[in-house]
């Protein structure tokens, strides 16, 4: 059987880990060859990340770096100048990269390429004869658009990135999502994130956390917390909150989970309120756990809209002001999202179920 060759952006996790959530619906159902699959993975997102949501001995996994998506200096604030020169950098080699993956596709036997969502494997899947499929909530051309008024450089970034789009085979467009529009072939799948499993007590005696409290997590990747910021959340004595590696603060009252030993799906599950921006990944894994969602602002991302009105469609939410995230003022925000009323409508899962039949039957052909 031909192979898969599933390509990922590292912008961010949540692109990883939805793109888990469909390659592990696809080991269940492609042949078997002693342990391996037909699947390659080729991302720079960091192996640790991967090692918690994929069997890695199953898969072949391969660094790839294709696109850069946005430099952020945190996981709130984008750096403009240092994402366009990222950008010019990748897109200065690009018929290198594209000639590149020509041949890796032609060498490996690749008979569907599936990107979330660089430009550059799905252009090299045309070129190679192969079909192209992509997967997301938004394409890049989008985000890219609207930083024209920034720098005008950025233009031939988003006529890049539409060209290829728009020759793509087909979108598998997962929720949360923007119209799309350069995609000629859209299909539209539920929710890829499915529930996990409530750890609270384990959670509980590997920390010493006290289960009667409100738990909250911390999903960032980073987050600029100073001493005044940490003392004020010690100050919130009914409260016990967690993040997950890498994000620690030595010394704190914020418990560091290991990704290792803790699912992140599983922590999600075992909390009760959620503090993050808003992304992708934790959307689905709030809505897939019925979790309320505390957010914060995010500037320069014009995704930041189109998931707000998700949140506010689908989760019970509150709001907090950049300032006083970064200040550790939370009590308000905290007393806001206990009293949040129930979300007005649902949505379904089982998109990553979905998602491989087409991609199976794309590879069938």
């Amino acid at each position: 059987m031909k192979k898969v060759a599933y390509y990922i952006t590292a912008h961010g996790y949540g692109h990883g880990t939805r793109s888990c959530d469909i390659i592990n619906a696809l080991i269940g159902k492609l042949p078997t060859i002693g342990r391996k699959v037909p699947i390659i993975v080729k991302t720079d997102l960091p192996l640790p990340f991967l090692a918690g949501r994929l069997p890695l001995d199953r898969i072949t996994m391969i660094q790839g770096e294709f696109d850069v998506g946005l430099v952020q200096q945190d996981s709130i604030r984008v750096d403009l100048d240092a994402s366009l020169r990222a950008v010019e950098e990748i897109y200065s080699r690009e018929e290198e990269l594209i000639q590149g993956e020509v041949e890796f596709i032609r060498q490996n036997g690749v008979g569907v390429v599936v990107a979330d969502i660089p430009a550059i494997p799905l252009a090299a899947a045309k070129r190679a004869g192969v079909p192209a499929i992509a997967v997301g909530n938004f394409g890049w051309d989008w985000i890219y658009s609207d930083f024209v008024r920034h720098d005008p450089r950025w233009q031939i970034h988003v006529d890049k990135f539409r060209e290829a789009y728009a020759r793509t085979d087909l979108l598998i467009r997962i929720p949360f999502a923007e119209k799309m529009k350069a995609f000629p072939n859209k299909t539209d799948v539920p929710v890829l994130a499915k529930p996990g499993t409530n750890r609270r007590m384990e959670i509980a005696d590997a920390t010493e956390a006290e289960s009667s409290k409100k738990w909250v997590l911390l999903s960032f990747t980073t987050l600029d917390w100073n001493s005044q910021a940490l003392e004020n959340i010690a100050r919130l004595t009914g409260h016990e909150f967690f993040s997950v590696e890498p994000l620690e603060w030595k010394g704190s009252t914020v418990h560091c989970l290991d990704r290792d030993r803790f699912h992140f799906s599983d922590v999600v599950a075992s909390c009760d309120i959620v503090l993050t921006k808003p992304g992708f990944g934790i959307l689905s894994d709030c809505v897939a756990n019925q979790k309320p969602i505390l957010y914060a602002d995010r500037e320069n991302f014009l995704e930041y809209a189109v998931l707000v009105k998700c949140i506010e469609k689908y989760l019970r939410h509150a709001f907090i002001p950049v300032a006083d995230l970064y200040a550790g003022n939370l009590e308000t925000a905290l007393d806001e999202i206990g009293t949040a009323p129930t979300p007005p409508e649902t949505i379904p899962l089982g998109g990553a179920e979905l998602a491989v039949e087409m991609i199976l039957d794309v590879l069938r052909r």
